[in-house]
């Protein structure tokens, strides 16, 4: 299967986010694909500083998103190719190298659809979509839908994500000697464990809000009392007014020391992706599904965001996780099934049919 062969080549072109020079080349093989399979060229854009691909309008009914980049640094998944049986894996196969090559060969089963519909792959989206964000909210306010290739739950379409905020909390204590004065010192170790424990209280399962302190340093030498000491805090929910009120909690914590200093910095990284935003396209989805043959897809939500909650935020109608069938994202298995892609090519070409239809 052709299709194999370009993913083949994709996953052996490792392009981890934080490698520049990687992402380009990448780009520049996903440009060469197309420039293969489709009839009318692909183009390399610059967003600050950013290679991304585009192909097909400038002014868009249907926008195809995916990235090329990767958590994988080079040569930490080994073998980076391999085939066993109906399984392939590779560094960043399921997520989302195969989503990619499948929009590009659902529109080559659709002539003249370069009008209409634009495929945009960006390589920064697994450090945060920092330079990228601009360029998806500018094409998502004016399109139709905005459907994202990552990778599917067990074959399910993603209809809900969890928003994101990110947080560096900074407690600045003062040095002492251990054993000689520690009372002459203020213990930023001690003055964290308590912000631990305060920011910890602030999950709320009941829209599936978990706060989680996760990196945390103090300290210097083990006879000083702690001057400095960082935490690091992820946070997560399917409820934008969650994350707003957990902003405002984390931004008015105060150390319990009067004479230490505590700073924040972070914030709300990612909206949520939620149903109101997603659900009218996951219902032509089932009923293009049903027109085709298939059984239906089915629907979850995940924790995990996507620059799908940008395509949403900026007012779009967004489907995701229309990409592989597959496992082990970001993991060591990462892999997908081989016999999955033509029937996820085929559901996909007919929905964008549908969407495009005048």
């Amino acid at each position: 299967m052709a299709l194999i062969d370009d993913l083949q080549k994709l996953v052996e072109f490792e392009s981890p986010s934080e490698d520049l020079l990687a992402c380009r080349g990448v780009i520049d093989l996903a440009v060469q694909i197309a420039a293969e399979n489709l009839d009318s060229p692909a183009e390399i854009i610059e967003e600050n500083s950013r290679p991304v691909f585009w192909w097909g309008s400038k002014n868009p009914k249907v926008v195809l998103l995916a990235h090329l980049d990767t958590v994988w640094p080079k040569g930490s998944y080994l073998p980076t190719w391999n085939i066993d049986g109906d399984i392939a894996k590779g560094p960043g196969i399921f997520d989302m190298k195969a989503g990619f090559l499948q929009a590009i060969y659902a529109v080559k089963e659709i002539p003249g659809s370069n009008s209409k519909v634009a495929i945009i792959a960006t390589t920064d989206e697994e450090v945060g979509s920092q330079t990228s964000r601009g360029l998806i909210e500018r094409v998502s306010k004016t399109a139709s839908a905005v459907l994202v290739l990552e990778a599917s739950l067990n074959g399910k379409v993603k209809t809900g994500r969890k928003g994101t905020s990110m947080y560096q909390i900074s407690l600045h204590g003062r040095a002492s000697h251990a054993g000689l004065e520690p009372e002459k010192g203020i213990n930023a170790t001690t003055e964290i464990a308590a912000v631990v424990i305060e920011v910890a209280k602030l999950a709320n399962p009941e829209f599936g809000t978990t706060v989680v302190p996760t990196v945390m340093h103090a300290g210097t030498t083990t006879n000083t009392v702690p001057a400095l000491a960082t935490l690091d805090i992820d946070i997560r929910s399917f409820s934008a007014e969650e994350l707003i009120r957990v902003d405002t909690a984390i931004k008015k914590l105060v150390a319990s020391h009067p004479e230490a200093k505590l700073e924040v910095t972070g914030g709300i990284n990612r909206p949520p992706l939620e149903l109101s935003a997603t659900t009218e396209l996951y219902e032509i989805l089932e009923k293009v599904a049903k027109e085709i043959g298939m059984d239906p897809i089915g629907q979850a939500s995940v924790g995990g965001a996507s620059d799908g909650n940008f395509a949403a935020a900026a007012g779009a109608r967004v489907l995701d996780g229309l990409g592989a069938i597959g496992d082990g994202a970001h993991a060591p298995h990462e892999q997908i099934l081989l016999s999955s892609i033509p029937s996820r090519v085929k559901l996909l070409t007919a929905f964008i049919k549908e969407l495009i239809r005048d």
